[in-house]
């Protein structure tokens, strides 16, 4: 089920919030949360019912561990059996994670290299099978150091499922969630969080529906007519990736925080406006920040963090990367974003003296082209596809009139196109009018990203009135009246 869908908005999400506050209102505390872990695995089951048991069947498993290690405590040579079981139980989450996301890429490489012919599985990949499976492994590690408490089933498997952050994020922890689901305090219907719950939702269904989606046509069109682009449609196609992602991704950290206000749970920010950062360092305390957290927690400082001297913390960030390139897909255009990451982040660590001289206007701007070439390896299907992107963006033809009709056709969206026609606005050639909409929703885009306070800023000084009540408002009917085609967001793909 996705947010951005009639059923989500009109049926499901107010049934889940009824029903949770229904049960809160007559004490029935424990039901309420039963009622929510259901209707998450209802929200989960949505997309396909045979990834039902994939997720029931982790979290059974995770849940019998996690009981084992934590009945050891106290008992004589409980660390080494402790240990023993996490790794069993981190080693089985991460076999279940290759089989269903890696193993047909790792056996066709092996059939290239070997000339073999093993046989490909075309396993139907679970969505949210990261997000879930990584969440897991923190907190067997997180139990294994004795950080976790003594949690009834019903909390754990509502951490695991609660269906605003299952399939895309953030990873959150069992210390920032799971008390939040036995506090009392949270359990009654209350105006102001519903208040910024529904404005905060808002804003990032907008960035989905109306900036996302729109960039999405013309993206999809780019990369299916590689061949016709010249080198100023190239530069467009690779801005308007860097959108179609930084708003994807922003309105889903918006809407699934949002979703967990109006049931009074507080997600982590994941999303920091990226797009203003200085260098790769700051771009990254600020882009996808809890897959960071995770990292920086379960693999860097294990690995040793910067306590083993220079090279080896280098050789740490590298591997970091590396991984988090490895999460983000099964291919090789994956590996080498994460791989360019992991270099470009090391080079700047240690040039961030000599960085500190240079004015941070021409920084910025070359740690922002740094990003949007590298998600050209993101997006594209073939490392020979992101390579043509690139060598297109250079081959000249920087002409307007070189951009081809059907990409700027993209961006003739029904409001803005009868709205200039309403107005006597509109040229008498319709090619020239596409043209205009492109240029204008390529300048509103990065006016937003670069200019704009994000919404975790706004929310700081949020409050309800008759200005942002009227802004949640008509920005829900306008993206609710824009929903011709569901999209799915691109991070359900990792």
């Amino acid at each position: 089920m996705l947010f951005n869908s009639y059923i989500f908005i009109l049926l499901f999400l107010p049934l889940a919030l009824a029903g949770y506050f229904g049960c809160n209102a007559k004490g029935r505390y424990e039901w309420g949360r039963i009622w929510l872990t259901v209707m998450s695995l209802w929200f989960y089951a949505w997309f396909n019912v045979k990834y039902l048991p994939i997720i029931v069947g982790s979290i059974l498993f995770n849940y019998a561990l996690y009981r084992l290690i934590l009945g050891h405590r106290g008992m004589e040579g409980r660390r080494r059996r402790d240990l023993y079981l996490t790794a069993a139980g981190i080693a089985a989450n991460l076999a279940v994670l290759f089989y269903y996301k890696y193993f047909d890429f790792f056996v066709e490489n092996i059939n290239q290299a070997c000339h073999t012919d093993f046989t490909l599985r075309h396993v139907l990949l679970p969505l949210g099978i990261s997000f879930f499976t990584f969440q897991q492994i923190g907190f067997l590690a997180d139990t294994y150091r004795g950080g976790t408490e003594n949690y009834p089933f019903m909390d754990y498997a509502l951490f695991v499922t609660f269906f605003p952050q299952l399939i895309a994020g953030p990873i959150v922890t069992h210390d920032e969630m799971i008390g939040q689901f036995g506090d009392i305090s949270r359990k009654k219907w209350d105006f102001a969080s519903a208040s910024k719950g529904m404005y905060v939702f808002v804003c990032g269904l907008g960035k989905k529906v109306l900036l996302a989606d729109v960039f999405g046509r013309a993206v999809a069109w780019g990369y299916g007519n590689l061949q016709s682009l010249s080198g100023l449609t190239a530069l467009w196609l690779i801005a308007s990736y860097g959108v179609q992602l930084y708003f994807d991704f922003s309105g889903y950290c918006d809407m699934a925080r949002g979703i967990g206000l109006l049931f009074r749970i507080d997600l982590p920010v994941n999303f920091f406006s990226p797009y203003k950062a200085r260098d790769l360092v700051e771009f990254w305390k600020r882009w996808h920040i809890t897959l960071n957290r995770f990292f920086t927690k379960y693999v860097y400082i294990p690995l040793g963090g910067n306590r083993k001297g220079r090279l080896r913390t280098c050789l740490h960030i590298f591997l970091v990367y590396f991984v988090s390139g490895i999460w983000h897909g099964a291919g090789w255009t994956f590996l080498f974003w994460g791989t360019a990451h992991g270099i470009i982040y090391i080079a700047t660590k240690q040039l961030q003296p000599l960085l500190a001289k240079i004015p941070g206007v021409l920084t910025w701007f070359c740690n922002l082209l740094t990003v949007l070439v590298l998600w050209v390896f993101f997006r594209a299907e073939t490392m020979g596809e992101a390579w043509q992107v690139l060598t297109r963006a250079l081959s000249g033809g920087y002409g307007f009139s070189s951009v081809p009709a059907g990409f700027a056709q993209q961006f003739r969206t029904p409001e803005f196109f009868y709205g200039l026609k309403m107005l006597h606005l509109l040229p008498g050639d319709l090619v020239t009018a596409d043209y205009i909409l492109m240029s204008g929703y390529m300048l509103a885009a990065w006016f937003l990203v670069l200019c704009c306070k994000n919404t975790t800023e706004k929310l700081q000084t949020f409050r309800p009135g008759m200005i942002n009540s009227l802004f949640t408002v008509c920005v829900f009917l306008w993206s609710l009246l824009s929903f011709s085609e569901v999209s799915t967001f691109l991070y359900f793909n990792f």
